[in-house]
């Protein structure tokens, strides 16, 4: 056996932060492509917003384990149903 150690993607994101996140991902894709943010920052908003809408929809993410941060209920050791 070795030390490898499974990497587990429990949700950690509660409905209200999942639901924020994906309206704000949508809004700066709408603001990109209607050309109110051009340029550079357009580029780098619309890739923010694809990661706020994945991990909205997935309800798991990455600075929130990596911080320890969890918005999502636990019951009897379970996360929340969505």
């Amino acid at each position: 056996m070795s030390n490898l150690h499974v990497f587990e993607m429990k949700k950690n994101l509660g409905k209200i932060d999942a639901v924020l996140r994906i309206l704000v991902g949508v809004i700066l894709a709408y603001l990109f492509y209607n050309n109110y943010i051009p340029g550079i920052l357009g580029v780098v908003l619309l890739s923010v917003s694809g990661v706020l809408v994945i991990t909205g929809f997935i309800g798991w993410c990455p600075l929130y384990k990596i911080f320890g941060i969890q918005t999502c209920k636990v019951e009897n050791g379970f996360n929340e149903d969505r």
